[in-house]
């Protein structure tokens, strides 16, 4: 059975046999696509496109139709436009609660947060796009102390009162902008129209999937996981896969299985890893100390081949071009054409020739 989950996930997802074009059309299928490590998560989008590349991706971003910003689960994630307010709004209370212990570790107290809050909206109004060190130099400049964790865990607060989220990047660096301006039209449901909402494009897109993974993905309870469920389990389709109930669209529940669904090379905390609390439909549980080496939390590029997790890939650019590192967990026999093809989308993703590939 595990077979017939990866292989309606790797379609689901869009990653095999995808027709969409547009980035954010990949955004919007997937509602919020976890983007700590910004050029993984950039790859993440293209991949799931016929062509895009990383210049498409930033001109989509630049364009106010791909959102970054902390999301669900307390972590950076690209979002439709549209639905921003909404994400963040469900998410807050609960990881604002888990931050406030770290906020009175580092002496962050209301008041400090009130006025870093005037600060940074007086510098940002009027649409400015202002740089994270510049901002954080205005605020040391009043005297408000900015090293180590602090800096960092304003910003991250001040996002979750739904004051700024990431805008374009400018050069090397990420900017900050003000969410009401940035996206003055973004929707904004209730906690219980969240919920049902998040639920049923997170079955559709990522599904086949259970409640348990939903509750893990999303960053609420098992309870309100349920209760979003039981809202839309009329507009979804499940089965009894591996003993657990299974639930994806009904699209899904028709898609026919290939002889052959490709190789992929995933980026770091991919969506088809990371969208799930139970990964062994596509993660042999051996082969997961090497994915996350020492539980770090970092979740390294990944082979994946028939649906499955089969290696490793590393690239790393230089002058004249990119050189890719394969390290296969297991003889791949004749798909190493595939994987050479793989990282050539990778190398037209973003604009640079092959120089070198290496399989270890």
């Amino acid at each position: 059975m595990n077979e017939v989950i990866a292989e309606r996930r790797l379609n689901n997802q869009c990653i095999a046999n995808s027709m969409i074009n547009k980035p954010e059309q990949v955004v919007q299928e997937l509602v919020a696509m976890q983007a700590q490590e910004y050029m993984q998560a950039v790859w993440a989008i293209g991949l799931r496109t016929s062509s895009s590349t990383l210049a498409d991706i930033e001109q989509a971003i630049a364009e106010r139709k791909i959102v970054l910003t902390w999301a669900l689960r307390g972590t950076i994630h690209f979002v439709p436009p549209e639905d921003v307010k909404w994400l963040i709004q469900l998410s807050a209370s609960r990881v604002m609660g888990q931050g406030q212990k770290r906020l009175t570790q580092l002496g962050v107290d209301d008041q400090t947060l009130m006025r870093c809050r005037e600060i940074i909206y007086e510098a940002l109004k009027g649409h400015q796009q202002i740089t994270r060190s510049d901002l954080l130099q205005l605020l040391e400049q009043v005297g408000i102390n900015t090293t180590g964790q602090r800096g960092y865990t304003i910003l991250w607060n001040l996002t979750y009162q739904g004051l700024i989220c990431f805008g374009p990047k400018m050069g090397k660096q990420q900017t900050f902008v003000l969410l009401d301006e940035w996206v003055p039209e973004a929707r904004e449901l209730t906690l219980e129209e969240s919920i049902a909402e998040l639920a049923l494009r997170y079955f559709t897109a990522h599904g086949p999937s259970t409640v348990q993974d939903f509750a893990w993905w999303s960053g609420i309870t098992l309870t309100d996981a349920r209760m979003g469920l039981e809202e839309v389990k009329g507009q979804l389709h499940f089965e009894q896969l591996n003993g657990s109930q299974y639930w994806m669209s009904r699209e899904v529940s028709k898609t026919q299985m290939l002889e052959d669904s490709g190789v992929f090379l995933l980026p770091g905390f991919d969506e088809y890893i990371l969208g799930y609390k139970d990964r062994s439909a596509v993660l042999s549980p051996e082969y997961t100390p090497m994915i996350v080496p020492g539980n770090n939390g970092v979740f390294l590029p990944t082979l994946v081949s028939g649906g499955k997790v089969k290696g490793l890939w590393k690239r790393t650019i230089k002058s004249k071009g990119i050189e890719f590192v394969i390290t296969p967990f297991e003889y791949i026999g004749d798909k190493e054409e595939q994987v050479i093809i793989a990282a050539e989308r990778y190398a037209t993703f973003v604009g640079l020739p092959i120089t070198k590939i290496k399989f270890d």
